[in-house]
C-alpha cells in the first residue's frame, strides 16, 4: 500500500543520512585508535593524554557502531527487534558507550585544564603534580560507571519488554518499552542528571582554562614575549572554545532526545540523533589536527591515497 511505501522510503532516507553522519566518525575514531595502538606497541607505553584519547576513540567508535546497527535494524528489519535479547542489548550497549564517551570527554577537558592552566591555589598545584597518576583511575571509574548505566538500561528495557509481548509494530514496540511508565522515570532522571553533571564538569574546566590562557596571553603581550608562544596560546584557546561549543550543542540535543522520546515525536528525535552522530567525528577530527603526530600521519595517508588515484588515472 502507499502508506507502507512512505514508511519504507522514510526509513531508507533515515538510514542513508545516519550512515553519512556516522561512518566518517567511525573512520576518524578508528584512525585515532590505530595510531595510538601502533605508538603503544613501539614505545611500550602511553602518556596520560594518549590514554584518554585511546579510550575516547574506542568508546566513540563503538557508540557509533551500536547506534548505527540499531537504526539500521529498526528501520529496515524492525521485527528483528522482537527477538530476545536484541533490543535490550542494543539499548544497553549504546547507553554504555554513550555514557563512556561523555565522561571520557569530560576527563579530557579536566586533564587539559589541570595540565595547561596556571593557578597558584595549593589544591590546584597538588592536582597538577598528581594528575598523571589519577588519569588511569579516572578512566577506570568512567568505564565502571558507564557499565552500571548500561546494565540499568538493559534491565529496565528487559522488564518493559517482558510486560509487553503483544505489540505488532515498531512504534508500539517503542511505546511499550520506552513509553511513559512509572519505572522509567527514575532512569530518565538519572540519565539527565549524568548528562548535566558531565556538562558542568566540561563547563567549569573550559572556563578556568580559557581564563588562565587569556590572562597568560595578556601578560605575554605586555612583556613583548615570543610571538610563537602567543600563537600557541591562541590556538589552544580556539581548540578549547570549539570543543566547549560542540559539547554544549551535543548536550542540548541529548536533553531534547530524552524529552521528545517520551512523546514519540520522530522528526525532532531524528534531528537530535543526526547531531549526536556527527559530533564524535567532528570533535575527533579537531583532536587529530591539534596533535602534530596524528596530523602528519593523516596527511601522509591522504596524500598517498591521492597519489594512487592519480597513478590509476
Amino acid at each position: 500500500p502507499p502508506q507502507q511505501f512512505n514508511v519504507t522510503s522514510y526509513g531508507a532516507i533515515a538510514v542513508a543520512l545516519i550512515t553519512l553522519a556516522a561512518f566518517p566518525g567511525m573512520w576518524i575514531n578508528a584512525f585515532i585508535v590505530c595510531v595510538l595502538c601502533i605508538a603503544w606497541v613501539k614505545k611500550k607505553t602511553l602518556n596520560s593524554n594518549e590514554k584518554i584519547l585511546l579510550l575516547l576513540g574506542c568508546s566513540r567508535f563503538w557508540c557509533l557502531c551500536s547506534s548505527w546497527i540499531y537504526v539500521f535494524v529498526s528501520e529496515i528489519f524492525p521485527y528483528y527487534l522482537l527477538v530476545h535479547p536484541i533490543f535490550q542489548l542494543l539499548q544497553g550497549s549504546y547507553s554504555f558507550f554513550n555514557c563512556s564517551n561523555l565522561w571520557v570527554s569530560a576527563c579530557l577537558c579536566v586533564f587539559y585544564c589541570i595540565k595547561i592552566a596556571n593557578f597558584r591555589n595549593r589544591f590546584f598545584i597538588y592536582l597538577k603534580v598528581k594528575i598523571d597518576r589519577m588519569v588511569p583511575w579516572l578512566l577506570f571509574g568512567s568505564v565502571i560507571f558507564s557499565l552500571i548505566i548500561g546494565i540499568l538500561v538493559y534491565n529496565t528495557v528487559y522488564k518493559a519488554f517482558c510486560k509487553s509481548l503483544n505489540f505488532t509494530s515498531q512504534e508500539r514496540l517503542w511505546k511499550s518499552t520506552i513509553g511513559i511508565e512509572e519505572h522509567f522515570f527514575p532512569l530518565y532522571f538519572l540519565t539527565g542528571f549524568l548528562y548535566a553533571t558531565s556538562f558542568m564538569v566540561v563547563l567549569f574546566s573550559a572556563v578556568f582554562l580559557l581564563f588562565s590562557l587569556w590572562r597568560h596571553k595578556c601578560k605575554m603581550q605586555t612583556n613583548s614575549m615570543n610571538s610563537l608562544s602567543m600563537e600557541a596560546h591562541i590556538r589552544a584557546m580556539k581548540s578549547i572554545l570549539s570543543f566547549f561549543i560542540m559539547y554544549s550543542i551535543n548536550f542540548m540535543f541529548l536533553i531534547l532526545t530524552l524529552i521528545y522520546s517520551l512523546t514519540y515525536q520522530n522528526h525532532i528525535v531524528f534531528l537530535a540523533y543526526l547531531i549526536q552522530y556527527a559530533y564524535p567525528g567532528v570533535h575527533s577530527l579537531i583532536l587529530i589536527f591539534s596533535n602534530p603526530k596524528m596530523e602528519k600521519t593523516l596527511l601522509r595517508i591522504l596524500s598517498s591515497m591521492k597519489c594512487k588515484l592519480c597513478m590509476r588515472q
